[in-house]
């Protein structure tokens, strides 16, 4: 199968958005693609497609704005080195630098609100609802808070 020439960044933070992220495997090979995720204790890595990791952050943490300030050069360093087209990403914290990025530099940013939101938008959701060229929801209730988001369904 011949990637198309389209060049897709794939981000995700570790546990459930990793997963729900993991769901769109067949546009990852369909694309040129890479996907940013979290190091944690264990490391996500996916055959076939090629990965990179931030430090997994946490807002209540003392250090999280210069874990922030250190995921954002780790963010540009990867974007300069491989200028996707499109950033795909189901959030959180240690994504929204590669998302801003994306922007700033006039690409395509696409959102997926989590699964696990019902009735209530993330923090992150709530930030990149602003930014995203494309934002989707999971849920239909969740087009009363986002109301120029998209409802196609779940993706699991």
């Amino acid at each position: 199968m011949s990637k198309n020439k389209k060049r897709l960044c794939f981000a995700a933070s570790s546990g459930g958005h990793f997963e729900q992220i993991m769901m769109l495997r067949p546009l990852m090979e369909k694309y040129d693609s890479f996907l940013i995720t979290e190091k944690t204790t264990y490391k996500a890595d996916v055959k076939g497609v090629k990965m990179y990791y931030m430090h997994q952050v946490n807002r209540r943490e003392i250090w999280f704005p210069f874990e922030m300030l250190g995921n954002s050069f780790r963010s540009l360093f990867i974007f300069i080195k491989e200028r996707p087209d499109v950033v795909i990403t189901t959030g959180v914290l240690a994504m929204i630098p590669m998302c801003l990025l994306a922007k700033f530099f006039g690409k395509k940013l696409i959102y997926i609100e989590s699964f696990a939101k019902v009735t209530t938008p993330t923090e992150t959701g709530k930030l990149m609802y602003k930014y995203a060229d494309q934002f989707y929801v999971q849920w239909p209730q969740m087009k009363e808070i986002y109301p120029n988001s998209i409802f196609l369904g779940g993706i699991y």
